[in-house]
């Protein structure tokens, strides 16, 4: 939604899709390996065209040369997930439309890997362990992470659904 049609053919898709655990993921999710600064996200939403629903898939940029560092930790805005040094990186979305041809973007700190959905469900553990007890279940976890990656698809996509 977020690049151009060319862009869209040259794009890396993940190795081993077959093998994914597809009914543990709310996204895809995924990092081109011929260019570390990008990434990609593709996410089922409800609503029709005018809601921009369906299948929706966007670019996302993420900045290079970010050096590690053990000491700090950050969360992950979409899954809240606590990863140390850069295991939670901005991921940075140009706009749909005009307005990202305008040079806009949406910035969003997330798990660098892009694997919110096996965090929230314990299928994967961040470098500093587990995630911390949370009162929620995993179900409302699953919930709380979708409704988080739909605002934020909301922003990216926001032009493009005004404009029809």
């Amino acid at each position: 939604m977020n690049c151009s049609k060319g862009e869209a053919r040259r794009l890396n898709l993940p190795r081993g899709l077959a093998d994914l655990p597809w009914e543990h993921l709310d996204f895809l999710g995924w990092r081109d390996p011929g260019a570390p600064d990008r990434s990609y996200l593709v996410a089922e939403r409800e609503g029709g065209p005018e809601a921009a629903g369906g299948l929706v898939g966007v670019t996302l940029r993420m900045p290079a040369g970010v050096r590690k560092s053990l000491m700090k930790s950050n969360v992950c805005a979409v899954c809240v997930t606590p990863h140390p040094g850069t295991g939670v990186l901005l991921q940075t979305a140009a706009r749909a439309g005009a307005s990202g041809r305008q040079g806009n973007s949406v910035g969003q700190y997330m798990c660098a890997d892009l694997a919110c959905s096996l965090y929230v469900r314990g299928r994967k553990k961040p470098e500093m362990g587990g995630r911390p007890t949370e009162s929620l279940t995993v179900e409302e976890r699953i919930r709380r992470l979708r409704a988080n990656l739909d605002a934020f698809l909301s922003e990216v996509l926001r032009e493009s659904v005004a404009a029809g």
